[in-house]
């Protein structure tokens, strides 16, 4: 019997009409979280996202970013927020705690308001890795976490 062709959706990387959306930044390891920030601007623009649809806020550290993200999420103001940070390895459990709790923070948000919070937080062993992924020869994440949201800030508007 002939296969019955199934219905596939994805998103496109253009912003539903009207949109705004959030950058919030750690200014911890600021000149990282910088290049992740420019990284997420130039994707927006690149994507048709204007300037003026964009708000970059900056919290202290990657701890901080979920319930900045949480409080935008509330207002129903955004239709994506792109979280950007920077934790590198200590020689403590520190970092395991503020990259995971981060992480799941992040992805509360996202569940509880079914909006598109990208983790572009950056957890890794040395600067020089992170460097390599703000802007080096791992591209920039701040870019793609932007791209992400797009995408999926598209997607989502397709079932309201």
């Amino acid at each position: 019997s002939p296969e019955i062709p199934m219905p596939s959706f994805e998103g496109d990387l253009r912003a539903p009409e009207g949109a705004r959306f959030a950058i919030i930044a750690s200014r911890w390891n600021a000149r990282i979280t910088e290049a992740l920030i420019e990284g997420a601007r130039k994707a927006m623009r690149d994507h048709g996202v204007g300037e003026d649809a964009v708000d970059v806020f900056r919290v202290p550290g990657a701890w901080e970013l979920p319930v900045l993200a949480a409080r935008l999420a509330a207002t129903g103001g955004y239709a994506g927020i792109v979280a950007l940070g920077c934790v590198v390895r200590g020689d403590t459990r520190h970092f395991e705690h503020v990259a995971d709790g981060c992480s799941e923070g992040l992805m509360d948000v996202a569940m509880e308001f079914g909006l598109p919070v990208a983790n572009g937080v950056l957890a890794v062993d040395r600067v020089e890795d992170a460097e390599a992924r703000a802007g080096g020869s791992h591209g920039n994440k701040g870019e793609e976490a932007a791209m992400v949201v797009i995408e999926m800030s598209d997607l989502l508007a397709r079932f309201e």
